[in-house]
């Protein structure tokens, strides 16, 4: 049985905007369910020739970004066109699951996007998303979601779609050059996964 979950991407901006990554990345959707009626979609994309690792890390990555919801109401975002010298930021990607690492042995804290262990330097206005020994949570605006928390070693899976369109702040290096338009709009896409291999 497949299960077809329906997600926007609200991003800054009017006008035209969200672009495809290129033919030779390999891009991903997925969809974070926590507590209390907090929810976060998002996508990535890394260079295909990377698919033969075990472990993609954030260095590795040309585009990503996420979006928060609460009760399906947007509450933030953030980009990697959005990463400073200030920004917690680590990443780990498993192609072959395809999936992200959840905190287990070796892991402590397997995913930091622009949110650190104690959950509250996503700075004012921000959002970030955390996974580490007590929990996989949310920072909103500088604050830890504690309402958002669920187990932190529950499988992070995610779908293959290499036609997943990014909004121009999403993306890092050449991704940012004349290929994208000068401003974007809401992008709207459908991910499809199969329900054994979702959230519980």
């Amino acid at each position: 049985m497949r299960q077809r979950i329906w997600t926007i991407f609200l991003v800054a901006g009017l006008g035209l905007g969200a672009a495809p990554a290129w033919a030779e990345n390999a891009s991903y959707r997925f969809e974070w369910q926590g507590s209390g009626g907090y929810a976060m979609r998002g996508a990535l994309s890394f260079d295909a020739a990377l698919l033969g690792r075990e472990e993609v890390r954030a260095s590795d990555l040309t585009c990503f970004v996420i979006e928060g919801y609460r009760d399906n109401e947007p509450i933030g975002r953030w980009a990697l066109g959005m990463l400073n010298e200030e920004t917690t930021w680590s990443l780990s990607f498993r192609p072959s699951g395809p999936e992200f690492t959840v905190f287990g042995q070796g892991h402590p804290m397997p995913q930091a996007w622009n949110m650190d262990g104690a959950g509250t330097d996503c700075g004012p206005g921000g959002f970030g998303f955390n996974i580490g020994n007590a929990a996989q949570d949310l920072c909103l605006d500088g604050r830890l979601v504690i309402g958002s928390q669920v187990d932190p070693s529950r499988p992070f899976p995610a779908v293959r779609d290499d036609d997943v369109p990014f909004p121009r702040d999403g993306c890092m290096g050449p991704m940012l050059m004349s290929k994208l338009p000068e401003r974007v709009v809401p992008a709207s896409f459908e991910i499809e996964k199969d329900s054994d291999h979702g959230q519980n």
